[in-house]
């Protein structure tokens, strides 16, 4: 959430950074609603100031008739302060409203456009013509989809997955079931010395945190709801973030990272006929996630940004997976978020690059809405920064690895440092 004297005092900046982002608010209407606030707020102040005046009166009165007259003026002064609280009240319903529904200003290094295909590709990896390991394959045979090559070697079940889940339901198994395992073994590995903080963390959160974290009320249609109120988070990061909610952190703590993993479950409610076969695009997956609260510095947050970017980045280096990082337009960027990469894996079978991670920072957008401050050596309490960015989604990442390390027999060469956590080489029918 933006702060309102923000929003007062750059009113065009506000209004074309939600142009930028393609949301539509109502930035007037809000300033409006502001004014009346305030006001309502100051001669609400003002009456409450009279009545303690009022009462120290009454108690001092020299006469009767005299506190008969200030109680008379006090009675006429409570009901108009009732009436100006209840307006007041009917004022900040509207004016709150709004205020969660005004998007964070972009960076200016984010380009426009109107949907992801308007993604300006930032780098590659291997850089073009560079000769490094990891290059596309170059098959001089069809490649198989993982579709075919997950089926052909048992390593997973959809049409029982539907029978038992429904839409997207799967089952993985056997080599299917290990590379899952061994991909977790090999992320934690990665990031046990990197001084982040790992946490188990709830799937089922309150509403709170969702709030916080921007992801309500806008994508309420995406979240799985429980019949308690309570939602089912599509990534770490909602939990994570309401970890310190409502509490005042010190700056010598700072920055705090968190390396966190849930179970996650996404309704893909808009994205109905897109990735409908195998385990691209599922309701339900497992994913670590990078979390850092830092100090309400510019410059501290795009350093932590495209650290958090080179550590998922350096997953798949490892992975000899080529990739391309992107930055998101306008309209490709959440509420909260002031920038976005995301990292794109090469899909063989589609000849495109497909999504695997996603980095983000925010200022003190989510802070703000979760009341996550921290204290400076000055005492001064300010509003943390806050990012986030995918360590490793599965089963996704199963999709990339089996269709860009096969052979031509339909055997799958496993991934040079997944190797040792499988006990094997190759994944074939043999």
């Amino acid at each position: 959430m933006l702060d309102i004297k923000f929003i007062r005092e750059n009113k065009d900046i506000v209004v074309a950074g939600a142009a930028k982002k393609r949301v539509k608010v109502d930035i007037e209407r809000l300033l409006e609603l502001d004014a009346k606030r305030r006001e309502l707020q100051a001669s609400i102040d003002a009456k409450r100031a009279e009545q303690n005046i009022a009462s120290d009166a009454i108690a001092s009165a020299k006469s009767d008739t005299e506190r008969q007259e200030v109680i008379a003026r006090m009675q006429t002064l409570k009901e108009t302060l009732k009436l100006e609280e209840e307006s007041l009240q009917d004022i900040l319903k509207d004016w709150r409203a709004l205020m969660v529904a005004v998007p964070n200003v972009p960076d200016i290094s984010v380009p426009d456009g109107e949907s992801d295909a308007d993604n300006r590709e930032v780098r590659t990896w291997p850089a073009r013509g560079d000769g490094r390991g990891g290059e596309k394959p170059a098959f001089d045979f069809e490649p198989k989809s993982h579709v075919e090559l997950m089926l052909m070697h048992d390593m997973a079940d959809y049409e029982r997955g539907a029978k038992v889940a429904g839409f997207r339901g799967y089952f993985l198994k056997n080599d299917g079931a290990r590379l899952v395992w061994a991909l977790e073994r090999f992320v934690q590995d990665r990031f046990v010395d990197r001084g982040f903080t790992p946490m188990i963390v709830p799937s089922l959160v309150r509403r709170e945190p969702f709030v916080g974290t921007g992801y309500l009320p806008q994508s309420e249609d995406d979240l799985y709801k429980t019949q308690d109120g309570d939602y089912l988070a599509g990534t770490a990061e909602v939990a994570t973030m309401g970890y310190y909610m409502d509490e005042i952190l010190e700056k010598k703590d700072l920055p705090i990272k968190f390396f966190a993993f849930s179970p996650c479950f996404r309704r893909e409610a808009g994205s109905h006929g897109r990735d409908t076969k195998g385990i691209f695009r599922i309701h339900e997956f497992v994913k670590y996630e990078q979390v850092v609260l830092c100090e309400a510095n510019h410059e501290e947050s795009v350093k932590h940004h495209e650290e958090l970017t080179k550590n998922a980045e350096a997953l798949l280096q490892e992975l000899k997976l080529p990739y391309r990082v992107v930055i998101n337009c306008g309209a490709d960027l959440g509420l909260g978020q002031v920038k976005k990469y995301d990292i794109e894996a090469w899909m063989p079978t589609e000849k495109n690059y497909r999504e695997t991670h996603s980095s983000s920072y925010f200022h003190d957008f989510q802070t703000r809405r979760l009341n996550i401050r921290y204290r400076d050596p000055e005492g001064v309490v300010r509003y943390a920064h806050s990012l986030n960015n995918t360590a490793l989604a599965m089963p996704r990442i199963l999709t990339q690895i089996v269709e860009n390390y096969q052979r031509e027999d339909g055997s799958i060469a496993i991934p040079e440092v997944l190797r040792g956590y499988m006990g094997k080489d190759v994944i074939s029918r043999n």
